[in-house]
């Protein structure tokens, strides 16, 4: 079985979910939009669940990527705030199908299959954050906290100002607030004094 098959079950899985929901979508409809045969679905998954797992991880490592090529070539503190954050708005807005799979369609009942997976890949995200970000404590151009706290301070609130935009509650683009979640976030990351000579 072709690589492009797996793929093309993918994007009718994503295609699929985004427009019914996760429990309404159906391994016929998902064959359907891919053009593929039952046996070549069952073949590259053995459920509706197994695809739904996969593609999570598929989303999850397009949207690592394009988080962690925001720290390329590596930022000062206030640029990696910057660039970090727009990146996050940058890939809702231009993956929006894809980041409401991820952060609004997808549900835990059936990424058991998929949690170890899940967990190197995020470990691997974290990994590229800290290497960024732990000089920058160590100097103290960033405030010292966990990992899990800055992360949370950082695109936390992005990712819950997107939930609307996401769910089609607000058509307006999240970018429109780039300044102000990146001067948010400066304040609780960075310490005053260093906000202040900005």
């Amino acid at each position: 079985m072709t690589a492009s098959v797996r793929d093309d079950l993918l994007a009718a899985g994503l295609f699929v979910f985004d427009r019914v929901g996760y429990e309404a979508a159906t391994v016929a409809a998902i064959r359907a939009r891919a053009r593929a045969s039952n046996g070549s679905f069952f073949h590259v998954f053995g459920s509706k669940k197994d695809l739904a797992g996969a593609l999570f991880l598929d989303v999850l490592r397009h949207y690592h990527a394009a988080m962690l090529a925001a720290l390329d070539p590596v930022p000062d503190a206030a640029q990696g705030i910057d660039r970090l954050i727009r990146a996050h708005l940058d890939w809702v807005v231009t993956s929006r199908r894809e980041a409401r799979y991820l952060f609004e369609i997808s549900r835990g009942e059936w990424g058991e299959n998929v949690r170890d997976a899940q967990r190197a890949q995020n470990a691997r995200l974290a990994e590229g954050i800290e290497r960024w970000r732990a000089p920058l404590v160590a100097r103290g151009e960033l405030l010292p906290m966990t990992p899990v706290m800055f992360v949370s301070q950082l695109i936390g609130p992005a990712q819950i100002f997107c939930r609307a935009f996401l769910s089609g509650r607000d058509r307006a683009d999240p970018r429109a607030e780039t300044d102000t979640l990146v001067a948010c976030a400066s304040r609780a990351l960075r310490p005053l004094d260093r906000v202040n000579k900005q």
